[in-house]
Formats: structure tokens, sequence, C-alpha cells
């Protein structure tokens, strides 16, 4: 299972939100490249990237940090989310050198378009899903719709998404452990690989995570944890990697 440093992007700087709430932002730093090097240092196979700004605006609003990070570590793969509503902004993403698109608000908008893009650029695009209790919710979290996460989930599944990434809302930057029976509920539902995101607070939720792995749960965003500390991202990561040995040997 893939570990992934999240680097929240607010204003040019690297931040946690707490369930999403823009004015209850923590300040990391105000150096993205330098906190890139800070997990890829520590094994980093992948960065997940948001651009907080961008979700509300419903356009790019840090791209060129999202830039820097790519020019100094050309090799790392980097998804990107947050204000991607059209093919021109992931085209552009692509070109300055981003694996993966993720695609949220537009995907509940127009589920239509999550194929389209796929069409245009296959094995890049992913789709986020952020839950509040079952119920998807879009433009930043500020507005929860009417639709649940499984049968929103189950339209995209043969449109040649990479991955859902799903973010339990009330757990998000709360620091209370991951929601198991929702993300590995989600994961049994349909054939698409899982990334769960929010709430991983330290290595007991790691262990958590490996036991439904076999579901489809091939990776984990994990962010507040290792800012604060209370999740070491080597550690979590070399045991990511031990037991999902353990469970193929």
């Amino acid at each position: 299972m893939l570990l992934i440093p999240a680097i929240d992007l607010k204003d040019g700087e690297c931040v946690r939100l707490r369930q999403g709430v823009m004015e209850d932002a923590t300040v990391f730093s105000g150096d993205i490249v330098a906190m890139a090097k800070r997990w890829v240092d520590q094994g980093a196979r992948r960065l997940h990237m948001v651009d907080l700004n961008g979700a509300f605006e419903g356009k790019p609003m840090n791209a060129e940090a999202v830039h820097q990070v790519h020019q100094a570590y050309p090799d790392l793969p980097i998804q990107i989310g947050g204000g991607i509503r059209d093919l021109d902004t992931i085209q552009a993403y692509l070109e300055a050198g981003v694996s993966y698109c993720i695609i949220g608000t537009k995907a509940v908008h127009n589920p239509e378009f999550v194929k389209q893009a796929c069409d245009a650029f296959p094995g890049h695009i992913m789709v986020g899903l952020d839950a509040k209790d079952g119920f998807v919710a879009i433009n930043g979290w500020a507005e929860v719709t009417e639709h649940r996460v499984e049968d929103l989930a189950k339209r995209f599944e043969d449109d040649g998404i990479e991955a859902i990434i799903y973010t339990d809302i009330g757990r998000d930057g709360m620091m209370q452990g991951v929601n198991i029976e929702a993300t590995q509920a989600l994961a049994q539902a349909v054939n698409v690989s899982i990334i769960a995101s929010g709430g991983i607070t330290n290595l007991d939720d790691i262990k958590a995570l490996a036991t439904i792995e076999k579901d489809g749960v091939t990776g984990a965003i994990t962010g507040r944890a290792i800012y604060e500390g209370t999740l070491d991202f080597a550690e979590a990561q070399a045991l990511a990697d031990k037991l999902s040995a353990e469970q193929t040997a």
C-alpha cells in the first residue's frame, strides 16, 4: 500500500485544514519545494497536492507551486486536485509534468466529463469523492449533495479512471482515525482502486488500512499526522510495505 504525503496549497503556502474549513488553516511552510524535499527524503514515492484556492475559485490558483515541485523532482509522480474543471487545465498540468489529475466537483456536476477526460488523457485521471455522512460534498466541501458516495462511484468505474480518492470529511484533519468501515464498503462496491484519505493519525491506522488492502484499497493520503508528528512517514511506509508483502507471500 502506497502512502502519499499531502501538500495542500493556500495562497502559495503549505497548510492543513480541519474538515475543509478554509478559515481553520494551519500554515506549515511557505517553501513548497522544501516541504516536498522533506517527504522525498523520508521515502515518499508520490505526492498528493491540492489547490485549495482553486477548489473554491473553480480554476488553478497555485499551479506555479506545483510546477516548482516537479522541476525540483522530475521523476516524482504528483497527483493534483482542486479547480480542475476543463480539459485545457488537465492538459496544462500534464504538460507541466503532473502524473495524475483529480476531478472532484466537476465529476459530480457533469459525470460525462470524467469519461471525456479519460478518453483524452488515458491513465492520468482520478476522481475525488469527498463524503460527509455518506453523501458527496463539492465546491471545496462547502456544499453537500444528495448523491451517495457508492452510487456515484459506480458511475465512473467503467470510464477508465486510475483510482477514486475517498475522503471522509468528518475525519479529515481531526486526528480521529480512518473510517475503515466506509472505506472498505466503497472498495467492495466498485472495481476501481481506492485511495483512502482523512483521519490517519498513527501506525494503528496503517495496520487497519492494511487489512482492507485486499478489497482494493491501494493507497492512503496522510497530512496533519505527518506534519504534527503523530506519524513518522518513513516508519509508516516501511510498515505498509511489510504488511503488503506478508499478505502476498
